[in-house]
């Protein structure tokens, strides 16, 4: 009687599906799971006869041959993207797209699609329901610029809520003004209204090394005897009491004046500038250099401790982000500057690429690290570890780690989570399916009970 044990394989085989279904069903709302779903395939077949083939006389004869019954070709898991719901909370992340996240244990290393992350006590990106550690490039500051070096070897994220960024003394200051072509030339012996109405001056905050603010001015008044030509004056710290010995210069530190002259072409556009010295550029990027003492500062050698700065005039036959000379109102722009005083971190964000930019108290934004994917050759071979985390196997191949949007690696989405790819319809329908496999195995079975039954009652 092979059907009662055909009959067996059936119910067995059946339940692991159900527990499969169950498994999904239980898992409907967990975030970042992966349902798994159950193949069937034929056992052993007995061969009565075997097959014969045609002759001169006769045709072919096909095989006879009775199935043992069935079992589980595979189980697999099915790493279709779930959808995403906004959550609102910064350090919970969302892949869009192909990836795992990275997640370290000692030596260990796990990989999940599950972005439910938070800081410990030490500011490091863990998943909080299991301690592990999420695994990211730090980012490298090299010669005052901040880069992340993706192909090093991935590391703990830590995010220092609360630390200290030092103060940093403006380097350069960059200008984008125009100068009317309209001012009055300033005539000899005027007084000061006359100066003052054909004076344009721009004030820009700066800070020192202490990253104490000061204010820097620049005074432009046009040069009499020419059309295309003004003079700067810098100063820093205009009103203070004890003057700032505030010096400009182009090319050697050899000008004792704080004064220098813009010159324009017929166009309007910057063509030169030159120092009190003689000195003079007049291609590429004009620059002139700036120095004033710092108060507060020890003096080194019994003299006044001095700063250094860089006025960034424009490029040469430029229009943009440079200082001209248009028939147009005089405009104050002095656009940028890179200094800023001492800030604490409050806050941070997480782009599409994964870069953890932090917010600092002073304004500035700076970068602190990147959060790391991994993809795999074949994602259906990873072994399931628990916890909503996988392992590599035999059959995954290993992983390839790189940043979002590269080699197919798909993009992150801050404030989001990834919900479970669990179809209930579709389970509910497998459910009725496998309920009636495994029925009808059951039925096999107690029919042929009922034909050993009649096997035995034929003495009678």
């Amino acid at each position: 009687m092979r059907s009662l044990y055909a009959g067996v394989s059936g119910l067995q085989n059946h339940q692991t599906r159900m527990d499969v279904i169950g498994n999904n069903i239980s898992n409907v709302n967990t975030v970042g799971f992966k349902k798994g779903r159950v193949n069937f395939q034929d056992l052993l077949s007995q061969t009565m006869s075997g097959a014969a083939r045609p002759t001169d006389e006769v045709g072919g004869v096909n095989p006879k041959q009775v199935g043992l019954g069935m079992n589980v070709a595979s189980i697999d898991t099915v790493h279709t993207q779930g959808s995403l719901q906004t959550t609102g909370i910064m350090t919970d992340i969302a892949i869009q797209g192909d990836g795992f996240f990275i997640e370290r244990s000692g030596d260990k290393e796990f990989y999940t699609r599950a972005g439910a992350f938070g800081l410990d006590e030490n500011g490091t990106l863990v998943n909080p329901s299991n301690g592990l550690r999420v695994q990211g490039w730090m980012a490298q500051d090299v010669d005052g610029r901040t880069f992340i070096n993706t192909a090093t070897d991935v590391e703990d994220l830590v995010i220092p809520v609360g630390s200290k960024d030092p103060a940093r003394a403006t380097g350069e200051v960059d200008l984008a003004c125009n100068l009317d072509k309209r001012t009055p030339l300033i005539p000899a012996g005027a007084g000061d209204a006359d100066v003052a109405e054909g004076t344009w001056s721009i004030d820009k905050t700066i800070y020192d090394s202490f990253g104490e603010e000061h204010v820097l001015r620049i005074n432009f008044t046009r040069v009499a005897g020419t059309e295309n030509q003004w003079q700067g004056s810098v100063t820093v710290d205009p009103d203070a009491e004890a003057p700032t010995n505030t010096l400009v210069d182009i090319g050697e530190a050899n000008n004792d004046t704080n004064t220098f002259v813009v010159e324009f072409d017929n166009l309007g556009t910057l063509q030169a500038a030159v120092d009190g010295q003689g000195d003079r550029i007049d291609n590429g990027t004009l620059q002139v250099n700036v120095a004033f003492d710092v108060a507060g500062a020890t003096p080194e050698a019994g003299a006044p401790v001095r700063q250094d700065m860089v006025l960034n005039l424009g490029d040469v036959g430029s229009v943009v982000d440079t200082i001209t000379q248009f028939a147009e109102k005089s405009s104050t722009k002095a656009f940028k500057q890179d200094g800023y005083g001492m800030g604490y971190l409050e806050s941070f964000k997480i782009d599409q690429s994964g870069v953890i930019t932090g917010v600092y108290s002073n304004g500035a934004n700076r970068t602190l690290g990147q959060v790391a994917l991994a993809s795999f050759t074949n994602p259906g071979g990873l072994e399931k570890a628990g916890e909503s985390t996988f392992v590599v196997s035999n059959n995954s191949g290993e992983a390839r780690i790189g940043e979002s949007g590269v080699a197919g690696k798909g993009k992150l989405i801050a404030g989001a989570l990834e919900m479970s790819n669990v179809d209930l319809a579709e389970q509910f329908t497998d459910m009725i399916v496998t309920q009636r496999g495994f029925q009808a195995n059951s039925r096999t079975i107690t029919t042929s009970d009922q034909m050993l039954q009649e096997l035995l009652t034929l003495k009678r």
